[in-house]
């Protein structure tokens, strides 16, 4: 049954390896689970309500991925997504939180017609190979940067913007924390040069009870209003009655006082981020997978881009902000998945997270760290397919790199690196190389840039 619905002989793998890495994915990604009812909170709606909203938009977005397009990509609300939801569209605009729904939901429905009608596969295909080798290599740097954030190793600094830790000065919150991150590193890293196939997922479990461990020791303290909290998971029961305050909450929304030609610059924004993520996102993580074809293209991405543009709409209507293609699935990837069956476990763990979402949430950063900084360092080894004797091809995906982890956007990125390569190919003699498209994608992203 299951080699028949993923064919695992076929895409060299097996069971349990596609196990390990689902459940491997589903812990990098399980921090959203906290993150997005804090978010969304911010813009009024019940926090528990989203918390199951969350976990539900996830699981049929995964399971939908591993169903449709039998890929090891997993799908949630998507980080800088769910921000712009509640601090810019509902906190600065001032539009209650259905209004932004419904946006959202809109915006799902435009994409599975984009995706019916070809267009999202055009647009992954007309992007050049090295710009795809960039790309991988940018997400790398990017959830790499995340990791050391998770890990409190880098901090945010009022004037170099970012610093690292202050070890002694916070020595029971950061300190302890990134030290146990770096711990972890250098046991998933040893793990993996050892052959250990659930090296990433054991690197994560064994760095969260170091930090039980020291919690009990007194070496972690709890500091709630720093954002420290207990690392004990607590057992408590979810209410699922409160999914009632979200669930079809969208079609009840009140444009009096938005105006069309705002809710269309709300839609457009969700519209272009979403897509350019979830783009960046499968162009990376299957380029590193070995998943493209000679031609450096994604078999079977139709299916793909539909589970994702479904899982958006489906989200919105459950209660939360757009659900995409999360770049943590390369830590999935990582530990071996090549197959649907990895993000049909990660569905699962999504579905069984509305009723024991207290013990997920308490996987602290400092935990998934590692995996992040350590998948990191394995995408960035796409850099040396770059050919950097050819400048016009190497210069737009050296900025591509450059642009995701200090932009802190896969979507900026692409943008990035598709107007370089435009513009430097076209002023050096060599327009041929730009497609019709590409012409059509830079004057969008330059749009995009004057008037969003």
């Amino acid at each position: 049954m299951i080699e028949k619905l993923f064919h695992l002989k076929e895409n060299n793998t097996n069971a349990r390896t596609e196990v390990i890495a689902g459940l491997t994915t589903f812990m990098t990604m399980a921090y959203i689970l906290a993150v997005n009812p804090t978010m969304l909170s911010a813009a009024g709606m019940d926090s528990t309500a989203v918390l199951i909203a969350t976990c539900l938009a996830s699981f049929v977005g995964t399971m939908a991925m591993a169903l449709l397009a039998n890929y090891p990509f997993a799908l949630a609300p998507g980080m800088g997504l769910n921000a712009y939801f509640a601090y810019t569209v509902c906190g600065n605009m001032g539009y209650s939180w259905k209004v932004a729904l419904m946006a959202v939901f809109v915006e799902g429905i435009v994409f599975i017609v984009l995706s019916l009608t070809n267009v999202r596969e055009a647009i992954f295909n007309a992007i050049p190979s090295t710009l795809k080798k960039g790309v991988s290599a940018g997400i790398g740097l990017f959830i790499a940067f995340i990791g050391l954030q998770g890990a409190h190793l880098v901090v945010s600094n009022s004037s170099t913007l970012v610093t690292y830790c202050d070890f002694a000065g916070n020595w029971h919150t950061q300190g302890i924390c990134a030290v146990l991150a770096l711990i972890g590193l250098i046991i998933t890293v040893i793990l993996y040069i050892k052959g250990f196939k659930g090296a990433i997922l054991i690197g994560i479990l064994v760095t969260w009870i170091l930090g039980m461990l020291s919690q009990a020791l007194g070496i972690y303290q709890v500091n709630v209003k720093e954002g420290f909290y207990s690392l004990y998971p607590s057992m408590h029961m979810t209410d699922f009655s409160k999914i009632g305050e979200t669930f079809g909450q969208c079609f009840k929304a009140d444009f009096h006082g938005v105006g069309i030609l705002n809710f269309i610059i709300v839609l457009c924004s969700f519209l272009f981020v979403d897509m350019f993520d979830t783009i960046g996102t499968l162009v990376g993580v299957s380029s590193k997978a070995g998943m493209l074809d000679e031609n450096e293209k994604l078999p079977n991405i139709k299916p793909a881009l539909l589970a994702d543009a479904i899982a958006t709409s489906a989200g919105a209507v459950i209660g939360t902000s757009t659900t995409t293609t999360y770049v943590e699935s390369s830590a999935g990837v990582g530990a071996g998945g090549r197959t649907g069956l990895a993000s049909a476990v990660t569905a699962i763990m999504f579905l069984l997270a509305i009723f024991f979402a207290p013990v997920f949430t308490a996987v602290p950063g400092f935990a998934t760290a590692p995996a992040l900084i350590f998948v990191g360092f394995l995408m960035l080894s796409a850099v040396v397919d770059i050919d950097f004797n050819d400048l016009t091809e190497a210069v737009p995906a050296y900025l591509t790199i450059l642009a995701m982890p200090l932009m802190y956007s896969i979507a900026e990125g692409i943008s990035i690196g598709i107007i370089s390569y435009v513009v430097i190919n076209l002023l050096c003699g060599k327009h041929k190389k730009n497609t019709v498209l590409m012409y059509v994608l830079a004057v969008l992203f330059i749009c995009k840039y004057i008037f969003l």
